[in-house]
């Protein structure tokens, strides 16, 4: 049962990481927030858009590499 959980909070924690890098990845190298941000009027945010996304970025590929790790440690 326990191994069940593990197992479950592994591909979970996998699939968050995943999900997470391809969207700030998203955002990060196509102008996809810039013309969505434009569009609906919040165009002078556009400017601090790297000092959130690549961090965000980096978080979620930590967390791709941790679950990757623990999958195969387990």
């Amino acid at each position: 049962m326990i191994y069940d959980i593990t197992v479950m909070k592994n591909a979970s924690l996998l699939k968050t990481g995943v999900v997470g890098t391809f969207l700030a990845a998203l955002c990060c190298f196509t102008p996809a927030l810039v013309i969505l941000l434009g569009a609906v009027g919040l165009s002078s945010v556009v400017g601090y858009l790297d000092v959130v996304l690549l961090p965000v970025l980096a978080i979620f590929i930590s967390i791709t590499i941790y679950a990757i790790w623990k999958k195969y440690q387990t």
